[in-house]
């Protein structure tokens, strides 16, 4: 038997096992969703499969993360996904379907095309949920990279929006525009696709982006018009504030001033509207001797609240006018180096 009718025979035997043995109540799970893009040696549903896999679809949680303490809580952690062990993970799954040395040996002679076809299927796993604007590779597979987040920011915003973006030289003060971010020639910068978004429990949140990104956002979900204060603590007490705006523009002042917000007696947790008003007048006379309810409502509206991860270098600091925006660093530029080649 010549090589071409061996792998083919090899292919419909691997075929026959896996889809029986390893995708069975799995493959309905895959769906219609994603685009079919023609004729492959490896069929459709097998391909998604083992793309899901790769994605790390089945991987039993303390295989991600072997210790609790590794993601205590209120603490997110960055990673790069070996593209070996995933390889090797497909490679362990196909070899169900091998049964004698020789359908081991012409399987390893099909692992190049089974890679480059599962290359092409994982980026059209998640591609009808897609953010608008991430485009989709073509070609050989580049780096994986993703992160680990538990909070309650993912149990209380189970919306939350995520993205990553490609370029280093970004500029991040305002004005920046909610969807898109510039770069020193206020060009839009390339957003990265997300190969894979998913709560693994009420307060973990798992993310894998088609590339290595220079800057990621988190944020709240838009709903629409919102209120709210801010939380300060100092000496373990916390109590919270409002910050406030100038009426002519809407900014707020600088220097910032604040008031502490009073609760109802009675009622702890319900704001005391009445004394909050007489504090802000007295606070900021340029509000005026009292507040109507728009006035009022200019003081309390917030923007969604946005972590934004990146090098301390590319943000630049919060902005004045956005102080409930936090920018931490968190050292992207030591992914880059090491994973992703300076390139």
């Amino acid at each position: 038997m010549n090589k071409a009718l061996r792998s083919a025979f090899v292919l419909d035997h691997l075929i026959g096992h896996i889809v029986s043995v390893v995708a069975t109540g799995l493959v309905e799970q895959i769906g219609d969703d994603a685009p079919d893009p023609g004729p492959r040696k490896v069929p459709r549903d097998l391909r998604l499969w083992l793309a899901r896999l790769r994605l790390l679809e089945a991987v039993p949680f303390a295989h991600l993360v072997a210790d609790a303490t590794l993601l205590p809580p209120e603490s997110i952690r960055f990673f790069h996904v070996d593209r070996g062990w995933t390889d090797a993970l497909v490679e362990g799954a196909l070899s169900v379907g091998t049964v004698t040395s020789a359908d081991r040996s012409a399987l390893e002679q099909l692992y190049g095309t089974v890679r480059t076809e599962v290359d092409e299927a994982e980026r059209l796993v998640r591609l009808p949920g897609r953010e608008p604007g991430a485009a989709v590779p073509s070609g050989p597979a580049g780096p994986v990279t993703g992160f680990l987040l538990r909070s309650r920011m993912v149990s209380g915003w189970p919306g939350i929006h995520v993205r990553g973006y490609a370029e280093d030289n970004l500029r991040l003060a305002p004005p920046v525009d909610d969807d898109e971010v510039g770069d020193a020639q206020d060009r839009p910068m390339r957003k990265l696709g997300l190969l894979r978004l998913e709560r693994l429990a009420p307060a973990v949140l798992l993310a894998l982006f088609d590339g290595l990104p220079a800057v990621v956002h988190l944020e709240e979900p838009r709903a629409g018009v919102q209120f709210g204060v801010d939380e300060t603590e100092s000496g373990g007490r916390v109590r919270a504030e409002v910050h406030l705006r100038d009426p002519a523009t809407g900014d707020r002042f600088a220097p910032a001033r604040t008031v502490e917000v009073p609760f109802r007696k009675s009622a702890p947790g319900v704001l005391h509207l009445r004394a909050l008003a007489e504090r802000m007048t007295a606070a900021a006379p340029e509000l005026g001797a009292t507040l109507d309810a728009a006035e009022f409502a200019l003081q309390m509206v917030q923007f969604p609240y946005r972590a934004v991860f990146a090098d301390r270098t590319l943000t630049g600091g919060p902005p004045a006018d956005h102080l409930d925006a936090f920018r931490p660093g968190v050292g992207y530029t030591l992914l880059k180096k090491h994973f992703g080649g300076g390139q």
